[in-house]
């Protein structure tokens, strides 16, 4: 079996401005693969998809079941591979996920059964983002009550675990400057988040978990001030309290003993293994759209198992991701949540894949079909720009 054909697709905006890109990788027995890269936001979408086409030639006329031999071509032959960035290792991931569909086609079984076997059939989920607002007329939440509201119809979606970012917005629903979160937060922004994490905490009662998210906006003064003013609320975790430096997020959870989660932007075993050594995360995030596909996240994974670091798996992008990702999830000894992001189950999103994986009572079931358990629909053709490499 050999690859003839590959479509990169560039898809039109979706919601909030998001530009998904995907590969379809075609064999010469008519099996063939989907893949995705997380980078649809940012500055790098248009970039990821240049780099699909540049790397796309290196894998015509190859097996598609020779994964490693694969992965390896791509990773040193784009030369700057070597210790890359989200870029490379993006278009990496996305031809590395839709070889790993068309294997699973091919010996007709599930992503989790290939990579060893279900340790679960359903996943715990988390409600992601919930600052951002529910559905399509959705508000940036401003007031107390807005956060309350927002925690409110996530609880009654059965969800039992709730993330949120209490400084991307001001009182009016503006964005909070960079430069505001970067040194000590002022005693207004402090008294805020007060305010915001007593209506969420009111809501979610005692029982129900909440996950802190900074987006690494806040510098490590900044980032302790919000973990002490969190302590009554007992986070879950604290997610990206500093920038991805492996010092810094060690200072954090030393300062604060809050278990601190990154790995969004991380790639590669190399850089996970840099942030385990320092004792720098003991949540571990890595997104199998950006770290290197299925075959490096699985590394990713099982080297977390040597530190006793637990999983959760990154998502931003379409349900091909979701699909993906359960899949992995699912087979992980590690897994803590599953990360359900609001953007995913926008309209237009939607659109872009066959099936749709909404959670049920706060869980998710685990694809069971041949492959990752999800392909691009029709209209994600139809709505992206296509280029095909023979």
């Amino acid at each position: 079996m050999k690859i003839v054909k590959i479509d990169l697709l560039y898809s039109a905006p979706v919601e909030d401005g998001w530009r998904p890109s995907f590969c379809r990788i075609y064999t010469d027995t008519g099996l063939y693969g989907d893949g995705e890269v997380a980078l649809s936001y940012g500055a790098v979408s248009h970039a990821a998809f240049a780099e699909m086409r540049d790397l796309a030639p290196l894998l015509i006329g190859m097996n598609p079941l020779e994964h490693e031999l694969i992965w390896e071509k791509l990773y040193r032959q784009s030369f700057f591979g070597l210790n890359a960035g989200p870029v490379i290792f993006g278009a990496i991931s996305a031809f590395d996920i839709a070889l790993w569909d068309i294997k699973g086609k091919y010996y007709q079984a599930p992503l989790s059964e290939l990579l060893g076997g279900k340790q679960r059939s359903k996943v715990r989920a988390y409600a992601s983002q919930l600052q951002m607002g529910w559905g399509v007329g959705r508000h940036h939440a401003a007031t107390e009550e807005d956060y309350a509201t927002n925690t409110r119809i996530a609880m009654e979606k059965g969800f039992d675990a709730v993330k949120i970012n209490f400084l991307t917005f001001d009182e009016q629903g503006q964005p909070i400057r960079h430069v505001d979160q970067s040194s000590l937060l002022s005693i207004s922004y402090q008294q805020l988040i007060k305010r915001r994490l007593q209506a969420v905490r009111k809501v979610l009662g005692p029982n129900n978990d909440l996950i802190l998210e900074n987006h690494a906006l806040t510098g490590k003064l900044a980032a302790i001030q919000v973990a002490r003013l969190a302590e009554p609320d007992a986070p879950l975790y604290y997610e990206e309290p500093v920038k991805p430096d492996a010092q810094l997020l060690a200072a954090v959870h030393q300062e604060t003993g809050l278990p601190v989660a990154s790995g969004e932007r991380l790639y590669s075993r190399w850089e996970f293994k840099r942030a385990f050594d320092q004792g720098a995360i003991q949540v571990a995030q890595p997104d199998i759209g950006t770290a290197g596909g299925v075959t490096e996240t699985k590394k990713i994974c099982d080297l977390a198992t040597l530190y006793d670091i637990g999983v959760q798996i990154h998502i931003t992008g379409s349900n091909l991701m979701t699909a993906v990702s359960l899949n992995l999830e699912a087979t992980l000894p590690n897994f803590i949540i599953h990360k359900y992001n609001v953007n995913t189950a926008m309209p237009k999103m939607l659109s872009l894949t066959k099936y749709d994986y909404e959670p049920q009572g706060g869980q998710l079931t685990v694809p069971d079909l041949p492959g990752i358990g999800n392909e691009l629909s029709t209209t994600a053709f139809k709505n992206s720009q296509v280029i095909t490499v023979e």
